[in-house]
């Protein structure tokens, strides 16, 4: 029997591929796989995170880009020690997302989640650059907070839908 997680559920079939296999009359499988909200939001977090350094990483090596830090301006904008911490905050949201995304309580862990997505895009959108790597990976991180946002949102109806139910595996 499978732990029960009420919030996501997904169902894989493929066809039987030996014997000792439980099948039906048509010689199907049916594979059930639990995934709990929280372990996915958290997932997402890290994959939202890693787009984010990645485009850093990329970014550093633009034609003049470790120069203009080293002269203390980036894009323009002066890099001062305030300027660094509230960058070192903002980029601490994600961060703490993945931990805080499996411990907070269930409605304390919606808001923040959907309150750290809205963050977290208005961050990648409003400092980001026209570079086209840049736009990629936002584009790939925006989508990330978005479907952050959506599975928080839709979490305390995803259990009312489905209040006990269980699930065998094969």
């Amino acid at each position: 029997m499978a732990r029960t997680d009420t919030n996501n559920v997904s169902i894989g079939i493929s066809t039987a591929a030996g014997a000792g296999h439980p099948t039906s009359a048509e010689g199907v499988i049916v594979h059930t796989e639990v995934v709990g909200t929280r372990a996915r939001l958290s997932a997402a977090w890290v994959f939202v995170m890693l787009n984010m350094v990645f485009a850093d990483i990329l970014s550093f090596m633009s034609p003049g880009a470790l120069q203009q830090i080293l002269a203390g301006t980036a894009d323009g904008l002066e890099v001062t020690p305030g300027f660094l911490l509230v960058a070192a905050v903002v980029a601490e949201v994600p961060i703490a997302m993945v931990l805080l995304s499996l411990l907070l309580p269930q409605r304390t862990a919606r808001w923040a989640n959907i309150t750290a997505a809205v963050v977290t895009v208005a961050y990648v959108l409003g400092l980001g650059s026209a570079a086209p790597h840049y736009v990629f990976l936002a584009a790939i991180e925006t989508i990330g907070c978005l479907v952050i946002a959506w599975w928080s949102w839709t979490w305390r109806l995803a259990e009312r839908r489905v209040p006990s139910a269980r699930f065998a595996t094969e």
